[in-house]
């Protein structure tokens, strides 16, 4: 009986299948590609699954080309981001033939064979080099992302010191705050310099409140807004002067963006093991550029004995906050690393620094607030008055400012088109002599403020 009618249900599905029209999705011509130009309804193409007997492959060949069209166009103008959109991992489509599965501890690999751990394993040993860690001395994995590997971070220094105040900067990530939330910590706020570095004037008496508890730190290597780096010395010296000793406190660095970048730049902070940190997380869609959301965890082999436990099932070590991760991810970040090397990677973080420097030269020669952060490849500038232009330039903006990280795939005839259609667009909002620069003073120092109180360009 269940079968007639199902049966009977199909067949009703499949005349209404076949007496309704397709709906149409139009390819931009030739000429509008060639403009960069969609179609207005381009944004608008009907993704609904309603197909009982599925979806031709011609018609989703056609809705998949669109896309493209419409990524291609937004990537020309994406500035708001820590992502590098500037990369080919064309040999690496025959793997999206196989299910890779990373489950487990990539030391121990898992009893599903077709995992990436070795090629995983490859890439934690060249960032346990980076940051000076010998083998046998450091554990970790490829990660969903920046937030996984703050969450693994802050879990590890929370089941250390169990009755421990977590510290971090108001500048830190959202991630931290949600972490907060999920691991129901204590947690302190630190202020903030108007670079964005942790105020240790304010993290010292911090301190001293709560000197009968452990302190679990966040330091943030590249703020997320301004791209600001945490004084990871200054910070250890004022936990010794409150009379923290070593063994009572964990350092988790969020080097998101930055944490890669640094290592290749003269003068700048040292970031690593050699120093009394506990982790250290970066990002691998972002400075190296990735087409799926994935990073490292990096921490100390001593630090994950408390998380872990034998699965049989799996034929290895539940150690990792997911269970399950995507063994792609792994190969594309030792693609990443092998086919440019030390130099590659040197040569583009050098780019991104000039190019970034370049933009805020162009911002002040046209009068507009802006600042930017040694080391970084953020400039922080006066939010633009108009949401349309906000969301055409990708920008990402909080309060009165918004900022561009100028990644790989940023060039500088970008920049020079974006501060260009910047200025037209000022030109149009201040017309009326109502409207003049705002004070972002607070934001980014009187010395890089254009209003009429601070203006010194």
């Amino acid at each position: 009986m269940k079968d007639m009618i199902l049966e009977s249900l199909l067949q009703a599905a499949f005349k209404e299948y076949l007496h309704k029209e397709v709906p149409k999705i139009n390819k931009p011509s030739r000429e509008e590609e060639k403009n960069g130009e969609m179609q207005e309804n381009e944004g608008h193409m009907n993704l609904d699954i309603t197909k009982c007997f599925g979806e031709t492959r011609a018609n989703l060949s056609k809705i998949i080309a669109n896309y493209v069209v419409m990524l291609n166009q937004n990537k020309s103008r994406c500035l708001g981001f820590p992502v590098n959109l500037d990369f080919d991992y064309d040999a690496l489509t025959p793997l999206l033939q196989y299910h890779l599965n990373n489950a487990g501890d990539p030391f121990l690999g898992s009893g599903y064979g077709q995992n990436s751990a070795e090629f995983e394993v490859c890439v934690l040993d060249w960032f346990a080099k980076l940051w000076q860690m010998e083998k046998g001395e450091y554990w970790g994995y490829v990660t969903t992302g920046g937030t996984e590997g703050n969450l693994h971070g802050i879990l590890m220094g929370r089941e250390k010191f169990q009755n421990g105040i977590l510290y971090t900067s108001e500048n830190s990530h959202y991630s931290l705050f949600k972490i907060v939330m999920m691991y129901r910590m204590q947690c302190v706020k630190v202020n903030t310099l108007v670079s964005g570095e942790i105020d240790c004037a304010h993290f010292k008496t911090l301190l001293l409140s709560h000197k009968d508890k452990p302190a679990i730190i966040n330091l943030n290597i590249g703020t997320t807004m301004k791209g600001a780096i945490d004084d990871i010395d200054l910070v250890i010296q004022t936990l010794e002067e409150c009379g923290f000793p070593r063994d009572r406190f964990y350092i988790h660095c969020d080097g998101a963006l930055s944490g890669i970048m640094l290592p290749f730049l003269k003068q700048a902070p040292m970031i690593n093991f050699k120093k009394p940190i506990g982790s250290i997380s970066i990002s691998g869609h972002k400075f190296l550029g990735c087409p799926i959301p994935c990073g490292v965890i990096l921490t100390r082999s001593e630090n994950v004995n408390a998380l872990s436990r034998d699965v049989e099932y799996i034929e290895s070590r539940d150690v990792t906050i997911t269970g399950s991760r995507c063994g792609l991810a792994a190969i594309y970040l030792w693609y990443a690393l092998q086919e440019r090397g030390l130099i590659g990677l040197k040569r583009e973080t050098q780019i991104c620094i000039t190019n970034a420097s370049h933009l805020l030269d162009k911002l002040h020669d046209n009068g507009i607030g802006a600042m930017r952060n040694e080391f970084s490849n953020t400039v922080i500038f006066e939010r633009p008055l108009d949401d349309d232009f906000v969301r055409k330039w990708n920008l990402s903006c909080e309060g009165n400012v918004a900022h561009v990280v100028v990644m790989q795939h940023v060039t500088i005839e970008m920049l020079d088109s974006f501060v260009s259609e910047l200025v037209n667009k000022r030109k149009v909002w201040f017309q009326d002599g109502q409207r003049k620069s705002p004070c972002i003073a607070n934001s980014v120092g009187g010395n890089n403020c254009a209003c009429g109180l601070h203006n010194s360009f």
